[in-house]
């Protein structure tokens, strides 16, 4: 169960994070991202306190697939330092797991 993971992105609007959840399945580096539009994120950059509306991508994917990813995404991606966070799944439900699998490239390969 290790190598799968939870990866959260945010993208400065839905158009962005539309394009770049499209381009991560349509290349196998995710099984399935999930587009939340509308959240409001504050932050602190360069020593001051910002707000932003952003939208929110949740990506479903293997540990492994990782580098191949965060690539993939700094190349569509609009910001300089864009949020790439991934969290451990640790416990699945067999079933959605193996489609999981199934649905995205192994290793380097397609």
């Amino acid at each position: 169960m290790k190598d799968y993971i939870i990866v959260f992105i945010t993208a400065s609007n839905q158009r962005e994070a539309k394009q770049i959840a499209q381009h991560l399945v349509e290349e196998k580096l995710a099984a399935c991202v999930n587009v939340i539009p509308g959240i409001t994120s504050i932050y602190r950059w360069k020593g001051k306190i910002e707000r932003s509306q952003e939208s929110l991508l949740v990506v479903k994917t293997k540990n492994s697939l990782w580098p191949d990813l965060v690539r993939q995404v700094r190349k569509e991606h609009s910001y300089n330092t864009p949020e790439i966070i991934a969290l451990p799944i640790v416990k699945g439900w067999k079933p959605y797991l193996d489609w999981l699998d199934i649905s995205i490239r192994q290793g380097k390969f397609k």
